[in-house]
């Protein structure tokens, strides 16, 4: 069995992430708590406590991981249009 270089769809993969922030975002909003400081939080340390189970936003998020996060962040803000 000859082992190959492997490519992945970034596109796909930029899109499953923002899936992801999404669906974590709104789960926090509707948990009442703050998603961006949650977020950061979760970012910083790797705690996944900072992120509610509440509709598996916590199972989701540590999906991904965080030098991803980190880049599609970095990646959205810089790309958006003001």
């Amino acid at each position: 069995m000859a082992e190959g270089t492997k490519q992945f769809n970034t596109l796909s993969s930029q899109e499953q992430i923002r899936e992801i922030l999404s669906s974590v975002y709104d789960a926090l909003v509707l948990k009442g708590y703050n998603p961006i400081n949650q977020l950061v939080g979760y970012i910083l340390s790797e705690d996944p406590t900072y992120i509610t189970n509440y509709n598996n936003a916590r199972s989701l998020i540590t999906r991904v991981e965080r030098d991803e996060l980190l880049q599609e962040l970095v990646r959205n803000y810089l790309e958006r249009d003001d």
